[in-house]
């Protein structure tokens, strides 16, 4: 599937079905993924309003006290809004489990931005969001836009663990929360290793956006047709 290039960021959630999990290298069919927005790689920013989004929530932290860096504190403060008015009722039962950034807490290029936008989630009156960072990542590993070369999920898998500290209340209802789902790669890791910690619990994916293939210029391909 693709997409011409939506005007204005979507405000619901969008369920991966079987047209277009096949975009999705890893994804299987038991997978149970939300996204808001289709989002087109090599684009720019400007190409949609997903791809601006996208930009600007991805903005890298070397811009931190830049007149751009105000760009993705927007960003983080909408997504979260997004995110707090499509899970409604259900934050009474759903954990929130962000993926962990491919760089260490150590690291000065370190990106805190999925807990950012966690901590700015509002839920209905009564009801305290339930965001535990439950997969820790023990290793660096290359961001995926870094790397051409990306590792699979079994590798991402060797540097996640559980940190039991926060395990104590079993998850019911588990939100793996990430910005882009590419090729699913670190949603397989991330299920994988939470599936064997909690046997029982359901798993979601939630994205802010999928990369949807590019399309084919059929014109370039066949050429010119004489009539």
């Amino acid at each position: 599937m693709t997409t011409s290039g939506d005007t204005s960021f979507p405000s619901r959630l969008t369920k991966i079905d079987e047209l277009t999990r096949g975009d999705h290298t890893f994804l299987e069919a038991e997978d149970e993924c939300l996204f808001f927005g289709d989002y087109s790689a090599r684009k720019g920013f400007a190409h949609s309003a997903t791809n601006g989004v996208i930009a600007n929530f991805k903005r890298p932290v070397k811009y931190k006290g830049t007149p751009s860096w105000k760009y993705k504190v927007r960003e983080i403060s909408a997504v979260a809004q997004a995110f707090s008015a499509n899970i409604g009722g259900a934050f009474s039962s759903l954990t929130l489990v962000p993926v962990p950034p491919s760089k260490l807490k150590t690291d000065p290029e370190y990106d805190d931005r999925m807990m950012d936008m966690l901590r700015a989630l509002r839920a209905p009156a009564g009801m305290t969001p339930d965001v535990r960072e439950l997969v820790v990542q023990t290793q660096p590993m290359p961001a995926a836009h870094d790397s051409a070369n990306r590792p699979p999920p079994t590798e991402w898998e060797k540097v996640y663990a559980i940190d039991e500290t926060l395990a104590q209340k079993v998850p019911t209802w588990i939100g793996i929360i990430d910005d882009l789902l590419v090729t699913g790669c670190r949603f397989r890791a991330m299920s994988n290793i939470l599936r064997k910690r909690f046997p029982e619990a359901r798993i979601t994916g939630l994205f802010i956006a999928r990369r949807v293939p590019e399309a084919i210029d059929l014109s370039e391909l066949f050429g010119p047709i004489d009539e």
